[in-house]
């Protein structure tokens, strides 16, 4: 016989205003009977503390006593009978409670030192003379919407050079005396929900380029007693360019954010939760084939890096697939302006709008949604320029909403 738990969302992403809704699916050969079937439901912050990033007396410490969020436990079912075969036991949890004092309910974080774990344990009780079936699940839990930022974040980009001069560790002497300049920009305010976005060139190297690489890093703190104490891993390395590139070349920078490695930047009391990204240029080298598996975090002879901090934030996601989040949705760059319409109106929009098919979904509420872009004047007027003809314009906060007549 077996149990196990069987959430309501495949991705398994709950916020806590909402209900952690699932089954839970027995199987056995033949009925048993049970005294009662409860789901618990847990979450906390577990800290620890390890002897590389400590000093000999917090080493002692080991594991710090964890930070409780989450303690719930309800009885899904009273004593009785399950029947032979597979049987499906639906159940429904409020993960927060209304007017209940709880903990911040932290972002789930899978960290080295840090780990922010949610999870919901079913325990069948078979009484004493029988071994109680259990089975347990991980949960993922994200901000609530209305903590979350309405519109896409802008992105801070951060303009950096790298060369000879800016290196705080030493080089090799055909390095340092030959030089190198790299410049580019990068984000460092960065929505989870999208890339770590940038460019680079490489203006001028003597040395030719081995590789260029973009590591991301997590920063934990934990406060232990009167001491912060802090460690810095590696949680991805991404290459940017592989061999000596072209000088005056542009490289686009791209990451996407690993899923539960990282979270929204976190400054909480007893802990904090950073990060920081690298640019890294490795130059080709003797000393480099021989220390291939080398500490990223230590500087090399053969490497030139850049640091700089990084903000993790939740943004508010656009559903196409979701009504809800289909509110006057409109993107202004330049002269280029996107919007939504759920209804049959489109057909009547004047042909200088353009529709795009790739944007064309159907809507299990509405008929059918699309988005439209124009190029040139702004159909509302802009400035001087007059609204177009038929067109009647009025605003929600910062977007346009259209109507024809």
């Amino acid at each position: 016989m077996s149990v196990e738990l069987k959430l309501s969302r495949s991705n398994r992403i709950y916020r806590p205003s909402e209900a952690l809704e699932g089954k839970i699916v027995v199987k056995t050969q033949s009925s048993i009977s049970h005294y009662g079937i409860r789901l618990t439901v847990k979450g906390s912050v577990n800290l620890q503390v390890r002897g590389g990033s400590a000093g000999v007396v917090e080493s002692f410490y080991g594991v710090i006593k964890p930070i409780p969020i989450l303690n719930r436990t309800i009885e899904v079912k009273s004593t009785g009978k399950i029947g032979s075969g597979t049987s499906e036991i639906p159940f429904s949890l409020n993960l927060k409670q209304r007017d209940e004092n709880l903990e911040r309910f932290y972002e789930t974080f899978h960290g080295a030192n840090i780990s922010i774990q949610y999870l919901a344990t079913v325990d069948i009780s078979r009484g004493y003379l029988h071994k109680s079936l259990s089975a347990t699940m991980e949960f993922i839990v994200e901000s609530d919407k209305a903590d979350l930022l309405q519109r896409p974040l802008s992105p801070e980009m951060v303009i950096f050079y790298i060369t000879q001069d800016t290196q705080r560790h030493p080089l090799l002497p055909e390095i340092k005396s030959g030089g190198f300049r790299v410049t580019g920009k990068i984000s460092t305010q960065c929505s989870l929900s999208g890339p770590i976005n940038g460019e680079l060139t490489v203006e001028s190297s003597a040395i030719p380029i081995q590789s260029i690489d973009l590591q991301l890093f997590r920063v934990e703190s934990i406060l232990l007693g009167e001491k912060i104490v802090t460690e810095t891993s590696l949680i991805q390395t991404t290459q940017i360019a592989d061999g000596d590139v072209c000088r005056n070349l542009t490289l686009p920078i791209y990451v996407i954010l690993p899923r539960l490695l990282t979270c929204p930047t976190t400054l909480a009391g007893p802990f904090s939760i950073e990060f920081k990204v690298a640019i890294v240029i490795s130059f080709q080298s003797e000393l480099n084939k021989l220390h291939k598996k080398s500490d990223p975090k230590t500087p090399r002879l053969w490497l030139a890096m850049e640091t700089l901090p990084l903000e993790l934030v939740r943004t508010k996601n656009i559903s196409l697939n979701n009504t809800s989040d289909l509110r006057y949705q409109a993107q202004q760059k330049k002269k280029e302006k996107l919007f939504y319409s759920d209804n049959n109106d489109f057909l009547k929009a004047p042909s200088k709008w353009r529709g795009h098919p790739s944007l064309y979904f159907p809507s299990s509420s509405l008929p059918f949604c699309q988005l439209y872009a124009w190029v040139g004047d702004d159909p509302y007027g802009d400035g001087d320029v007059p609204t177009w003809s038929g067109v009647t314009c009025f605003t929600v906060g910062d977007y346009y909403v259209p109507s024809w007549n």
